[in-house]
């Protein structure tokens, strides 16, 4: 049962990421701001965060069908998702973004990102960690 728990964990994290990146780019829905740093710094993320998708989408795969590179893919993602936001956590809040939670609908996606990607990436690795054989 678990395995689906985190299988779609994963699935949901690609979606997420790939509809962050289609509406940053089309409709600029997510975009917290117009200044030219912070659409340059993210402009920075959608290789990298397409790598994360796909290693999620991977590891997802590969847990429900019970191949061994599902627990590997799943160990990449958590890795990046953990990697991401802690670039972006940082940059926030040394931007002092965090301050717009309260008038901004985009920052407080932002924020539940940031939560989201950090939780998902811990979780993965505390599943990963119960199933690897430790020698």
């Amino acid at each position: 049962m678990i395995v689906y728990v985190i299988s779609v964990l994963l699935i949901m994290t690609a979606i997420l990421l790939i509809y962050y990146w289609i509406d940053f780019f089309l409709r600029k829905g997510v975009q917290v701001t117009q200044e030219e740093g912070y659409i340059k710094f993210q402009k920075a993320f959608p290789v990298a965060d397409m790598w994360a998708a796909v290693c999620a989408l991977l590891g997802a795969f590969g847990l429900l069908t019970e191949q061994n590179y599902g627990l590997l893919f799943s160990l990449l993602a958590a890795s990046s998702l953990i990697f991401l936001a802690l670039i972006d956590i940082t940059f926030n809040a040394e931007n002092k973004l965090y301050h717009l939670v309260g008038t901004s609908n985009e920052m407080k996606l932002e924020l539940a990102g940031n939560i989201w990607f950090l939780s998902v990436g811990i979780v993965l690795i505390i599943y990963v960690w119960t199933k690897m054989a430790i020698y």
